[in-house]
């Protein structure tokens, strides 16, 4: 385990290639390559947290989301490489099959999860691991959000070797929001004239607004730069949402089998969303869909993880048939 004074855990990441969508003015960030075990945006986040954590001599991580939190599965995998004990607190979700796979990959990994039937005993819930180092679902700090701010630099530094031209918009998919957050502030920092477009995945709207401009306001004054520029950056499009949290949409896939066409994974909760929007919006301006999934295989990581039927019934419980959990 990692003593305070150590030095910090490093998690290798790629600079992540740009493709172009045909017909359309529409560029993919693939930040499902950005590591080869687990891609997506959790990696960057967990780089620096991960080395934030062993700076400050944490032993045991905590975190929280749904059962099939991505997070929780790329805490867990990168946690344990790192040396920590992982634990994590998760909440009912909508079943599919890629949720359930997630859970499983997790378990896997050597995650110690516990099941919470509803977030609003999350706090007495975090109560119960006295001196763990908790991480806010998703990675979405302050911190956490840093590793898109430096993300933006890729993408000026692309923009600048003339790989695409700088996007009216970048569309995220955005639930925790430190993706989103992170690059408002970063290409407010990198000089780009661009916004972000939130596709929020759940609802209500006017929440999961509020919880991304409240943490681009704080990553804009931990680099002392105006939060109302940082702010301007940011569109909320609950357009694509459908009924909810883990609920799919029709929309969401047909633009999944546009993208399996072009060898881009999605999944229903977050990215079929996300990439339907910006196939929309793309139709009226230039676009840079930044992808945030994971493209490697799950099945190195299923290969250690329990079948789903033999997995604690609490947990089991969590992955809800017929409904989307609280």
């Amino acid at each position: 385990m990692f003593r305070a004074g150590s030095p910090p855990f490093v998690l290798p990441l790629e600079v992540t290639p740009i493709e172009v969508f045909p017909g359309l003015p529409l560029w993919i960030k693939r930040d499902d390559r950005v590591h080869p075990r687990y891609g997506g945006n959790k990696p960057r986040k967990l780089a620096r947290l991960l080395a934030q954590a062993s700076r400050e001599g944490a032993r045991r991580l905590l975190t929280f989301g749904a059962a099939g939190s991505h997070h929780a599965l790329a805490t867990a995998l990168f946690g344990r490489e790192a040396g920590f004990q992982v634990s994590a607190i998760l909440l009912p979700q909508r079943r599919t099959d890629h949720a359930a796979q997630v859970l499983r990959a997790a378990l896997g990994q050597g995650l110690d999860a516990r099941p919470l039937a509803h977030a609003r005993h999350l706090p007495a819930a975090l109560a119960a691991f006295p001196g763990a180092w908790v991480l806010p679902a998703g990675g979405s700090s302050v911190e956490g959000a840093l590793a898109f701010v430096d993300a933006a630099a890729e993408l000026r530094a692309a923009v600048d070797r003339g790989e695409l031209p700088a996007p009216c918009e970048v569309v995220v998919a955005t639930g925790s929001g430190g993706t989103a957050a992170g690059l408002a502030v970063g290409l407010l920092r990198e000089g780009l004239p661009t916004r972000v477009v939130c596709a929020a995945v759940a609802r209500p709207a006017a929440l999961v607004h509020a919880s991304v401009a409240a943490l681009t306001a704080r990553v804009a004054r931990h680099l002392r730069l105006p939060p109302r520029d940082a702010l301007a950056r940011l569109v909320l499009d609950a357009s694509a949402a459908g009924e909810g949290y883990g609920l799919p949409s029709d929309q969401g896939a047909e633009a999944a089998v546009l993208a399996a066409a072009r060898g881009l994974p999605l999944d229903p909760t977050y990215t079929q969303k996300a990439f339907a929007l910006a196939l929309r919006r793309a139709h009226h301006r230039e676009v840079l869909y930044w992808h945030t999934l994971s493209s490697a295989p799950l099945g190195p990581l299923l290969a250690s993880a329990p079948d789903e039927g033999a997995i604690d019934p609490a947990l089991r419980a969590l992955l809800v048939t017929g409904a989307s959990g609280p």
